[in-house]
Order: C-alpha cells, then structure tokens, then sequence
C-alpha cells in the first residue's frame, strides 16, 4: 500500500503540476498518482474536495497534505537533500532562483502558456516578455557558470529542485522558439532530454482530445 496521493492536473497544460510530479519522482515518494482533469473554471467538485486551496497539484503523504508547487518541492527537499545544493553559496542562490521562478515571470507567463505537443513559430514577443526571457537567462548563465561545471544542468550533473522549478519554462521555450543563446538552448535540451521530463511530455500529448481547452490552443 503506498503512503499517500499526488493529485495533478492535465498534464498538457498544468506547470505546476509538472513542478510536483518531478519533484515527487525525484524523491521516490511512494505514492500514487491521480490526475483530475481541469473545467472551464480550473476547479471541480472533485479538487476542492482534496485540495484545501481548491487548485493542483496537492501531495498527501503520511498525514500531511501539502498544496502549492513550491511547497511540495521544499517538502521533497527536506526527505531527500540531495535535491538541493549542499554547498552553502550554491544552496542559497538555487533556493533564490526557485523562489523567483515560483512569484514572477507574469508576462510570460501570460503570454506563452505551457502547452505540450505544439510548436509555435507565429508569436510575437512583447518587450516585457523579452525582458522576462532575457532575465530567465541570466538565472540560468549565472548559475551554469559559478556551480554548473560538473554537468548539464543548473548545479552540474544532478538534475535537481531548481530544475524542476525551471522546467515548465524550458518546455514553453521549447514550443515557442523566443531568441535563446547557445548556452540557454544547450540547458533546455539537456531538460527535455532528462528521462522524467520526457515521460511527461509523452504522457500529455496521449492525452485525450476532449481534454483540450480553447483557453490555451484557440481553433
């Protein structure tokens, strides 16, 4: 019997749900995993009876119910250290930089919704999206270059939590093509290419056609 739930949304559409899917898979949280598909509104009868927010994702795990991506990553980071850098300098400036992740980036946000499976070549990219990608890479440069140099990713050769808080970026940037240097494309192929990021993206795009929305992909 596992020790709790993992309850996420579409997985074409949901960022945050991603965030805690890979932060729980990074873990090895023994829990199982059940997705409730998103209405019109975002929320259902069937979310706010898990979620004491009324939105996914939401762990329940040994007695705890713990809601907001950021949260479910610390609480991953507190069973496996390792998830974070354990040297001190590294560790705060990945803890920062997730931290910023997690409370900014509104206009792109905004205006490049995570959406799995498509490829955008016709967006035009507003100066504050542009500025919002320009900072993104300074994240991403800052940290490859001072604790990077041991792998791909941002702290070198550990996939870890500020990865996963990065990733639904990579994948908007991925689907939407904005103007990347060599060293930011090289990071977001070293993500999509991780095998917990793929097996996310194959999951989403088997996802029922139903399940779209005009709000994210307009016909």
């Amino acid at each position: 019997m596992s020790d709790g739930t993992l309850f996420i949304a579409n997985r074409r559409y949901s960022s945050w749900s991603l965030r805690a899917w890979l932060a729980v898979r990074l873990a090895r949280l023994d829990v199982e995993e059940k997705l409730l598909p998103l209405s019109g509104t975002g929320q259902t009868p069937e979310i706010q009876a898990v979620s004491p927010s009324g939105k996914l994702p939401v762990l329940h795990h040994r007695g705890a119910v713990i809601w907001e991506s950021v949260a479910i990553a610390d609480y991953c980071g507190e069973i496996t250290p390792h998830l974070w850098p354990l040297d001190p300098a590294a560790h705060w400036f990945a803890r920062s930089i997730a931290a910023e992740m997690h409370a900014g980036f509104r206009d792109l946000r905004i205006a490049l919704p995570m959406v799995i499976g498509v490829d955008r070549t016709d967006i035009a990219f507003s100066p504050e999206v542009l500025g919002d990608v320009a900072r993104i890479e300074r994240i991403w440069a800052e940290a490859r270059s001072r604790f990077g140099a041991g792998g791909p990713y941002l702290f070198g050769a550990t996939f870890g939590l500020a990865d996963v808080m990065f990733a639904p970026v990579v994948l908007r940037f991925l689907a939407y093509h904005p103007p990347l240097s060599a060293v930011s494309l090289a990071y977001c192929q070293a993500v999509c290419s991780h095998a917990l990021v793929a097996a996310w993206c194959d999951g989403a795009k088997a996802e029922p056609e139903s399940w779209r929305r005009e709000r994210y992909e307009p016909r």
